[in-house]
């Protein structure tokens, strides 16, 4: 038997908490419950699976005309994992104190999916002039992997809408920017051998580290004469070595070595480019440290990456969703990822801005709530910006 459709954002959003939708596991019943009450306003969507796994899906409707461009709302419905972390309350049963709705997800960022789906029900009921369109993903919590099949199928869309809002969690303030993001393995290669003879080996933990510390010479240079890009808590790109990984046992020189790095770079610095200055780095240190004659660089295999936002704080689309907040409503730039940079990539007419209830700040972390306020807060947005589409 089909539930009814929820009373307000606040019931919903306790319901979609209450899927365990982790990364890179099933979000299937979640996507259920969202079609549900779609169907329930009479709105038509469809789903856009991950080829290697149908139970991984993104999901896509719209409301009102087609033939005309209007506003896209966008989130991912996957979290983080909650093991190891020490939650006073159930992650995934949400529960009310203080103003505040706890569960895993609250913030980031199933608190404005509710939001988003709740205003299209609505929406439905209301003289539409231009459409209101939603697009959920999975897997974004990994480097916006899943969102890329949905955008596959959005590519010939016409007319690309006036303004997509990413509702990742900015305590409702407008996010004009983010970095973007490039990932990569490095696989450092040496000879195994006899400790005590260890002089005449490539040793890959040592190459690794050569690796780090070209790292760190960049990550210098960056913040003393990179470009800027103030308004980001740190306006410079950076560099960060994650994860290493090598060696077998003390008296062994160690064969194998992997790092994991990242670069997070502003608008006016390249990945590749700081890459190229990495290795260069490494080379140098390489040739300094262990300079024997099949001493190899490391192998760099790009992982996931996705690209920066950048949008002028004067720009008509700021000034749009501005007009939907309360006066004073500040600009800022965020210091995580969104699929928005996707989204722009996508739609070269379209304008894409980061908006959403809740604070990052309690993202990931045990005990992560989003303040009621911030609901209604959202919910009278997304009200506004309804008016705005039957205007």
């Amino acid at each position: 038997m089909s539930r009814l459709l929820p009373p307000d954002s606040l019931a919903l959003l306790r319901e979609l908490i209450a899927f365990p939708s982790v990364t890179l596991t099933s979000n299937a019943s979640l996507m259920d419950r969202v079609q549900e009450v779609l169907e329930q306003a009479g709105i038509a969507s469809m789903r856009v699976p991950d080829p290697r796994d149908a139970t991984r899906c993104n999901l896509y409707a719209s409301v009102g005309p087609s033939d005309v461009p209007g506003i896209l709302l966008s989130g991912h419905t996957d979290v983080v994992p909650v093991e190891g972390q020490p939650w006073t309350t159930p992650p995934f049963e949400a529960s009310e104190r203080d103003g505040r709705l706890y569960g895993r997800g609250a913030a980031d960022m199933k608190g404005f999916v509710a939001c988003a789906v709740m205003a299209m029900a609505r929406a439905a009921r209301r003289p539409l002039k231009r459409p209101l369109s939603l697009a959920l993903s999975f897997d974004e919590e990994i480097g916006c992997v899943g969102v890329r099949h949905l955008l596959r199928e959005l590519e010939g869309l016409e007319p690309q809408p006036l303004l997509c809002v990413v509702g990742e969690p900015t305590l409702m303030q407008i996010g004009t920017g983010h970095k973007g993001k490039a990932a990569y393995r490095a696989h450092c290669c040496g000879q195994a051998g006899h400790s005590g003879l260890a002089p005449r080996f490539v040793n890959a933990i040592h190459t690794a580290t050569d690796l780090v510390g070209a790292l760190r010479d960049v990550q210098r240079e960056l913040a003393e004469q990179g470009p800027r890009e103030e308004g980001y808590a740190i306006a410079y790109s950076t560099v960060h070595a994650g994860t290493i990984r090598g060696g077998t046992a003390l008296n062994i020189v160690p064969a194998d070595c992997e790092v994991d790095f990242e670069i997070r770079n502003v608008a006016q610095d390249e990945p590749q480019r700081i890459l190229a200055r990495v290795l260069e780095r490494t080379r140098a240190r390489m040739r300094e440290a262990q300079p024997l004659a099949d001493a190899a660089l490391p192998d760099i295999v790009p992982g996931n990456a996705y690209p920066g936002l950048s949008v002028p704080p004067d720009s008509p689309a700021v000034r749009l969703l501005a007009s939907m907040l309360p006066p004073g409503t500040p600009c800022t730039k965020v210091a995580f990822g969104t699929e928005g940079g996707l989204f722009g990539q996508l739609w070269a007419r379209t304008s894409v801005l980061v908006c959403g209830p809740g604070s990052i700040e309690v993202a990931h972390k045990a005990d992560e709530y989003v303040e009621i306020s911030q609901i209604e807060a959202c919910d009278a947005m997304l009200a506004r910006l309804t008016d705005y589409l039957c205007g």
